[in-house]
């Protein structure tokens, strides 16, 4: 089975791992969230990974930088929607901390790639 390029990006990897957690707290969220909160964190977080996939698959150097830009923009909302669980009382500070973590290496790792596209796209 081909391999494509963006399942050996580190930054990849951690948003799967992020979309599980995200998926596995978000089971213990009061079920009239189903249709708010949860269905919003679940697309959030959900968009990272896919953007950094579509990403991968476009030519230009321009296009990758602006699908790493949307998905920063996805993992931000996410925190937002994460800060808000947690000031509900929807996750404990135990649950909170190990996604919040994920979150900013994540960040931390898209903002390295979209600089890295833009460097490309300006020499």
């Amino acid at each position: 089975m081909k391999t494509f390029s963006f399942e050996k990006l580190e930054v990849w990897k951690k948003a799967i791992v992020l979309t599980k957690m995200i998926y596995k707290a978000t089971l213990s969220f009061p079920k009239n969230e189903k249709y708010g909160l949860i269905s919003q964190m679940k697309r959030s977080c959900i968009s990272i990974p896919s953007n950094i996939s579509e990403g991968s698959g476009r030519k230009s150097g321009k296009d990758k930088a602006r699908f790493t830009e949307l998905s920063y923009s996805s993992a931000m909302e996410l925190l937002n929607q994460l800060i808000i669980s947690k000031q509900l009382n929807f996750l404990s500070e135990q649950e909170y901390k190990p996604i919040r973590n994920q979150i900013s290496e994540i960040a931390a790792m898209l903002n390295a790639l979209h600089k890295a596209q833009l460097k490309t796209v300006n020499s």
